[in-house]
């Protein structure tokens, strides 16, 4: 759920599936449905449980209480509402910049606060993962966590405003608010959206984010993304390991081929949700939309015959770009997007490599011209992938064209 400026579109919603809590579904129609279940299944024990009382001692958080935030929101005020989602609304509040204490309606900062629905174990499970990790991470393409509220039954997250909305809203609302990307954002969001993705898995301990979509990844008014919701974060495998055995969670559409028959989660199964939503960002279509024609419904399947073909990848090029960018450097983000949904999770690439390529192909005046160096720096980018590429392309052969260094955190992060 974003911290937007305005309500946002619901995104395909999370599932949960094995024997959760609260599961979420959506129907035939995209309307979503309630599941509760009273068991849940071992794997979704953490690795390292913290106590609660823990993870909110170490966090470098400021504690609110109830009546500080009603204050701010002016009583959770309908018109402050801006999203809403599983979790629960998110509102728009006023506080002093230097006391923190609610004021004025447009003196002070502006911050979100996000109100928990009070309807379950999942939920606070939810909302103390987000302080477990948000409370410790600090970086530019984070959002950043401000402080929380627990008092009573109240469960809730402050955050700092987000002027811009979500990704989601800007690629898929249609209005005179939410105007087109222009290409040159929408690299600067696919580049800030792959920065906070590489710090999180070159944390001291791995960072799994497992719900990496268009809908949580928030801009400020300069466009900078930050990644945002961490409820179905989880700790990287550590040691000899090479995966985490967990519940399915996530969002359908988004969601890795082996996680979603497996349950193993790794790094890699975070790079094969950047490569969905890079084919968002470049379409301008969502990942799952059965409003499209018979076999467009899935994005990535629908599009992938076209990406490697310069003569058909503007099929999946949004419309509203014409003009502003060079078809050569679109292939090659193209690519970048194909090589990142590999069946084969060994296939894929990191998300250090995923930065420096997109950066590299980051369009501008001065660049569009000469980049002859910089496609030699991707030729061993693009061969790695090229077996697995023609391998999955020829199982369509009937569609298939002819033709970093990041900060670290301070301290050890674990799971709740």
């Amino acid at each position: 759920m974003g911290i937007c400026l305005s309500n946002e579109i619901k995104a395909e919603t999370i599932i949960y599936t094995g024997t959760g809590v609260g599961s979420r579904n959506v129907s035939g129609n995209g309307t979503e449905t309630s599941n509760s279940n009273s068991k849940i299944s071992s794997g979704s024990v953490p690795l390292t449980p913290r106590s609660e009382g823990e993870i909110l001692q170490s966090s470098n958080l400021r504690s609110f209480t109830f009546s500080e935030l009603r204050a701010s929101t002016r009583n959770f005020r309908p018109d402050s509402v801006l999203g809403e989602g599983g979790f629960g609304s998110v509102f728009k509040g006023w506080v002093d910049e230097q006391t923190l204490l609610a004021s004025k309606p447009g003196a002070g900062i502006v911050i979100a606060v996000k109100k928990l629905n009070q309807e379950g174990l999942q939920g606070h499970r939810e909302w103390l993962a987000e302080i477990n990790y948000l409370g410790q991470l600090r970086h530019p393409n984070l959002v950043r966590l401000i402080g929380y509220c627990l008092e009573d039954d109240h469960r809730l997250l402050v955050y700092e405003f987000m002027p811009k909305g979500s990704m989601e809203n800007h690629l898929f609302r249609r209005g005179s608010y939410f105007e087109a990307l222009s290409w040159s954002l929408r690299m600067k969001v696919a580049v800030g959206a792959a920065r906070g993705l590489a710090f999180l898995h070159n944390a001291e301990t791995s960072v799994i984010y497992r719900d990496f979509k268009t809908a949580n990844i928030l801009l400020d008014s300069n466009y900078n993304a930050k990644l945002s919701d961490f409820g179905l974060a989880r700790d990287g495998p550590t040691g000899d390991k090479s995966h985490v055995s967990t519940r399915v969670m996530g969002t359908y559409g988004y969601a890795a081929p082996e996680y979603l028959s497996t349950g193993h989660l790794t790094a890699k199964s975070d790079v094969y949700s950047f490569g969905v939503v890079l084919l968002e960002i470049l379409s301008g279509k969502k990942a799952i939309d059965k409003n499209r024609p018979t076999g467009e419904h899935n994005l990535v399947e629908w599009s992938r015959p076209y990406l490697t073909s310069k003569r058909r990848v503007f099929r999946v090029l949004d419309s509203r770009l014409e003009g502003q960018y060079s078809l050569t450097r679109a292939l090659k983000v193209a690519n970048v997007a194909l090589q990142c949904l590999a069946m084969d999770p060994r296939s894929r690439p990191t998300m250090d490599e995923v930065v420096t390529a997109i950066e590299q192909l980051q369009e501008s005046k001065d660049t569009v011209k000469n980049d002859t160096n910089k496609d030699q720096q991707l030729n061993r980018f693009s061969s790695q992938s090229s077996g697995e590429l023609n391998k999955s392309c020829r199982s369509n052969s009937e569609e298939t064209p002819r033709l970093a260094n990041y900060p670290r955190p301070s301290s050890s992060l674990r799971s709740i």
